[in-house]
């Protein structure tokens, strides 16, 4: 919905938010301005006032995802003292988030498969490599407290945790149901965590 008093950095958080809605119904390439604009009932000459091109769009909710999704996994692990907890905190946190922005994922996976290094693209690897750096240090923590086999890759066990999550959005995007996502997490997850076991 268009309101023209809106402070700039407001506006350029509902363009994102405009952005993440439509990619939960359609491709992410297939977006154009011109439909961001409709969507939020303005002219594409005011979306241009925020963002100097379409690219500028892109790279602002990659920027967006990876710092909500960050904050919100790093939220969830706080007070938890045990490996476990901590990883099924951010498991859940990371379910949740998808839930609720179901166009995440798929801004993600198109930004991933591009075959050029655009900012846009830059950021979704530095958030997957964030991500990776603060799974691999719970992990740790995890083998000091002996919560989890020395044995355990710790590289491999955050790669697998993250490609668990996109494994399990994925199958529920193939099934057009959402729902599916958070039913079969904690199944997911369980199995998950035996293998890390002692």
């Amino acid at each position: 919905m268009s309101n023209p008093h809106l402070p700039a950095e407001q506006r350029r958080v509902v363009t994102v938010e405009a952005v993440i809605a439509l990619a939960a119904g359609q491709s992410p390439e297939s977006i154009t301005t011109a439909a961001i604009a409709k969507h939020m009932n303005v002219t594409q000459g005011a979306l241009f006032r925020h963002f100097p091109s379409k690219e500028a769009i892109w790279q602002a909710v990659m920027a967006w995802v990876a710092e909500r999704l960050l904050a919100r996994l790093e939220r969830a692990a706080q007070g938890h003292h045990s490996a476990q907890a901590r990883l099924k905190a951010v498991f859940h946190a990371h379910i949740g988030f998808v839930a609720e922005h179901p166009g995440v994922p798929r801004l993600l996976f198109g930004e991933l498969q591009s075959a050029t290094a655009t900012p846009a693209k830059r950021l979704a690897q530095t958030l997957l490599q964030q991500y990776g750096k603060r799974l691999r240090e719970i992990i740790t923590t995890g083998q000091a407290q002996g919560e989890i086999s020395a044995e355990v890759d710790c590289a491999a066990a955050a790669t697998l945790f993250i490609g668990m999550i996109q494994g399990l959005v994925m199958q529920s995007m193939l099934a057009g149901d959402l729902a599916r996502l958070q039913a079969d997490a904690p199944g997911a997850f369980s199995l998950y965590w035996r293998s890390l076991r002692p």
